[in-house]
């Protein structure tokens, strides 16, 4: 994808927002076409997909989504969410988990997402 695409510092036009959304296709062709990447070819491609399956680039819902997907989704977001960006600043590490809890059950898998959170609150607990 282009540079001037990616540091965009204001809002993408449509055409500019449909070549983004092709990003987890293009991963998906060079995974796929590697016999030792292939077995997460399909996670890439998939993580962009929403548990509410308003996501894309299938609009594929809740298990439907391989499970590595629904992981990578969430530490995709917060890392977007926590990174600055040239179109907008970073959340606090506080801000981002109440996306990701504003969001469990339609952005992210319920469970998944809280077990995020709790990674966060109580990390000895996870060990």
């Amino acid at each position: 994808i282009d540079d001037a695409i990616l540091n965009k510092p204001g809002k993408l036009d449509d055409r500019e927002w449909e070549i983004i959304k092709k990003h987890p296709e293009i991963g998906y062709r060079i995974l796929a076409s590697s016999p030792e990447y292939s077995e997460i070819a399909l996670d890439i491609l998939s993580h962009h997909e929403r548990y509410d399956g308003k996501g894309y680039p299938r609009g594929i819902k809740g298990e439907d989504i391989p499970i590595r997907a629904r992981i990578i989704t969430v530490a995709d977001s917060y890392d977007a969410m926590v990174s600055e960006r040239p179109y907008r600043k970073p959340l606090t590490h506080e801000e981002a988990i109440e996306e990701i809890k504003r969001y469990l059950g339609t952005q992210f898998d319920p469970h998944i997402g809280q077990l995020f959170i709790d990674l966060f609150q109580n990390p000895k607990e996870l060990t």
